[in-house]
């Protein structure tokens, strides 16, 4: 079958790989109808997270029919229209019964790394390395699909494929930043990234009774879909002072959510950016933490910090005083796909939730490479390019 395969370091290619198989009884296979890039996919593609191998197939946002299932599958049939979560979960561990999803004790077949870099390992992700289990991902025409009883889920006749591919990764991240952070009724909320995964955490907030989001980027056509299909408030931090603007807008206190779904390679105008992109380079710190900075210092008293962004490792110079002595509550998580996707799907079919704006560059697997490129660079107004495998 083709592929999308990483090749080094800014190095990707449409190759032929092996079809996948079953392995475990309680495995699926899955033929792939639409594969979307996702932001965190540009940290693998530049090295920042050292442990890809050549021929990877990358991707873990996806939709599909299953074409063949195990004998202990009991959930789903052949010809069944199927949203898959990302992260890979076995649904009866400690933390599974915590609704902790990404958490799994059981999925990630290479603990060994992510137990020396953090103390414990989270769960198996598809095509995210492999310090995530190394599964193979979803840019591809078939994927085998783990415990598909746990992490595949029917989508409803009314909802679209370019609409319920989202659920799988983007809305399920944005909606679990939106409820871990504590999102309540009266709240304002800023979201740091008008990406897709920034665009529907801004929309989760509003669902939740926030009674102003204000999403903060630099790329106006981002920021137009925040007005146009999220209806929440749009900051420039080129034009103006975001700590200033998310002052005014919160009665001079600040927000009482910050939600940060930028990650490990932050931009800004001012000198930090310099400052930190050098240090990255040089391997002197693994992440630039410039978004996550900044919601700690605008996150009024005694608020709450949400770190949706991915980050591999250490960073330099994070606002631990302002943390303790403001009283704030800082969490961060990969996203517990299982335990929002069946609402996600409903709201989509309700309407509530929208998302085939995302979706601004649809291409054929074949021209997977020239999407990344378009996508790596900003370039043609790109916020998600989704790939057709078949």
């Amino acid at each position: 079958m083709k592929a999308l395969t990483w090749q080094g370091v800014d190095k990707l290619s449409v190759e032929q790989v092996p079809d996948p198989g079953l392995r475990n009884d309680h495995d699926a296979i899955v033929k792939v109808t639409r594969s979307v890039a996702c932001g965190s996919d540009l940290h693998l593609l530049g090295g920042y997270i050292p442990f890809m191998r050549q021929g990877d197939v990358l991707g873990h946002e996806f939709l599909g029919e299953i074409i063949e299932i195990g004998p202990e599958v009991r959930r789903h049939r052949v010809g069944d229209r199927v949203v898959v979560s990302s992260f890979i979960a076995c649904g009866h561990c400690w933390y599974c019964d915590r609704d902790e999803y990404s958490l799994c004790d059981n999925t990630n077949t290479n603990p060994a790394i992510t137990e020396t870099l953090w103390g414990h390992a989270p769960g198996g992700c598809f095509g995210y390395s492999h310090a995530m289990g190394g599964n193979a991902g979803s840019h591809a025409e078939y994927i085998r699909v783990p415990f598909a009883d746990v992490g595949a889920f029917s989508v409803p006749e009314a909802v679209s494929d370019e609409r319920a591919v989202f659920a799988s990764d983007s809305a399920a991240t944005g909606w679990m930043g939106a409820d871990l952070g504590g999102v309540r009724p009266g709240d304002v909320v800023a979201v740091w990234g008008a990406g897709a995964v920034g665009q529907l955490a801004a929309r989760a907030s509003l669902l939740l009774g926030a009674e102003r989001v204000i999403v903060i980027d630099r790329y106006d056509y981002r920021l137009q879909q925040v007005e146009k299909y999220v209806g929440a408030e749009a900051v420039n931090y080129e034009r103006g002072d975001v700590a200033t603007e998310l002052r005014e807008r919160s009665g001079g206190r600040g927000p009482d959510v910050c939600i940060e779904a930028v990650g490990m390679e932050a931009h800004s105008p001012g000198p930090q950016f310099a400052y930190d992109q050098l240090k990255q380079r040089l391997r002197l710190q693994s992440d630039r933490p410039i978004a996550v900075r900044e919601a700690v210092h605008a996150c009024r008293k005694g608020g709450s910090v949400f770190i949706l962004g991915v980050f591999a490792g250490m960073v330099d110079k994070f606002p631990l005083g302002a943390m303790m002595n403001k009283g704030l509550t800082v969490r961060g998580a990969q996203m517990h796909g299982q335990r929002y996707i069946p609402m996600l799907l409903e709201r989509m079919a309700d309407g509530d939730l929208i998302t085939e704006h995302l979706a601004t560059h649809v291409m054929p697997l074949d021209d997977a490479p020239e999407g990344y490129q378009i996508f790596k660079d900003k370039k043609d107004n790109c916020v998600r390019p989704v790939f057709l495998p078949n």
